[in-house]
């Protein structure tokens, strides 16, 4: 199944995967970016048929523009949310955006006469907030954006997910509606402009620190991310579902990364640590870097997730945790982007 689908976010990581997909398959792809003048970089490194791909301005915050870009579309793919690189002082800089930018999405999504729009969420709407001692999350798991602690990034992704499901049941009409949950994203580069995700290969690649604090994530790759959001748009049956995108057995600790780059890449793992960091260290760095005060809830705890269900329902096969991790710093070398 083919048809005319926009992607909004189209200057994004997962975005420039999944259009390249897209296009391989068939479809024709309109894109969302804030700027148009950045659409002749964003050809640049999609090098994709560009009779096959169209741009249109349009931002989370406004209704310009969004029903140029919708009309004509039979899908959607909604990927356009604020990523905070550092942290917030004000929650909302990050919340509202999302929020208001997937009900806008819906909204003219709807009135174009669109039938099917997946939603990129996260993990991060399912892992927090929860009971001590909960290892094993799965998609029927929601973040608690009540509890302490809770990032304005999880509460973002939690609060446009749970907002765009209850606009979906009260509005959407025949309007069908999917999320894909990723984990954390890695994988090859497009460019040299890349993700804020595949910092953490970088930064452990490059030896940043001196010892890596008892951290872990679930990774996925960007390329596996993106053939899960293209099964998505076309699968038959699956209104409503929820999809957690990561690789199997997929949780890794930065002390594991480390130990998969010096095993893997020998000859460009001179600076990679060995050492943990203590965790009274991080608390200590954490008095004077609000940045490493967010993560100091995070030390030491263990958070599953698997693909079980994109895997059974949608035929996804992930590649190993492990490929990603390598893939990711063999392309940050080859960029130039890190220097080993």
């Amino acid at each position: 199944m083919t048809g005319v689908v926009l992607v909004t976010g189209g200057s994004g990581y997962i975005a420039g995967f999944t259009i390249r997909q897209l296009i391989e398959q068939g479809w024709t792809v309109r894109a969302t970016i804030r700027n148009l003048n950045r659409e002749a970089e964003v050809r640049d490194w999609l090098k994709v048929d560009n009779d096959r791909l169209s741009f249109f301005a349009a931002d989370l915050t406004s209704d310009a523009g969004w029903a140029e870009a919708m009309a004509g579309c039979s899908h959607v793919v909604h990927m356009a949310s604020p990523v905070p690189m550092h942290a917030v002082k004000d929650e909302n800089e990050v919340i509202v955006p999302a929020r208001d930018g997937a009900l806008r999405a819906l909204r003219f999504a709807r009135d174009a006469g669109v039938t099917r729009l997946v939603m990129t969420s996260s993990v991060a709407a399912s892992f927090y907030g929860r009971a001590a001692g909960k290892e094993v999350f799965t998609e029927a798991d929601w973040t608690d954006v009540a509890a302490s602690g809770v990032s304005a990034y999880a509460k973002s992704k939690t609060i446009a997910e749970r907002a765009a499901r209850d606009w979906i049941a009260a509005e959407g009409g025949s309007l069908e509606f999917v999320t894909v949950n990723p984990g954390l994203v890695l994988g090859p580069l497009l460019g040299t402009d890349f993700s804020p995700s595949l910092e953490v290969v970088k930064r452990v690649l490059e030896g940043a620190y001196p010892a890596l604090p008892d951290l872990g994530l679930n990774l996925v790759d960007v390329r596996d991310v993106a053939d899960l959001h293209v099964r998505a748009l076309s699968a038959p049956d699956i209104s409503g579902e929820r999809f957690m995108a990561v690789a199997p057995h997929g949780f890794l600790r930065l002390i594991e990364i480390a130990a998969i780059l010096r095993e893997r890449l020998p000859d460009h793992a001179g600076k990679v640590p060995t050492r943990r960091m203590p965790n009274w260290v991080m608390r200590i760095v954490a008095l004077f870097d609000p940045a490493v005060r967010q993560l100091i809830g995070e030390l030491g705890k263990v958070r599953h997730a698997e693909p079980t269900h994109a895997m059974d329902k949608l035929g996804w096969r992930p590649r190993p945790a492990a490929d990603s991790v390598v893939d990711t710093a063999e392309s940050l070398i080859a960029m130039g982007v890190s220097k080993v």
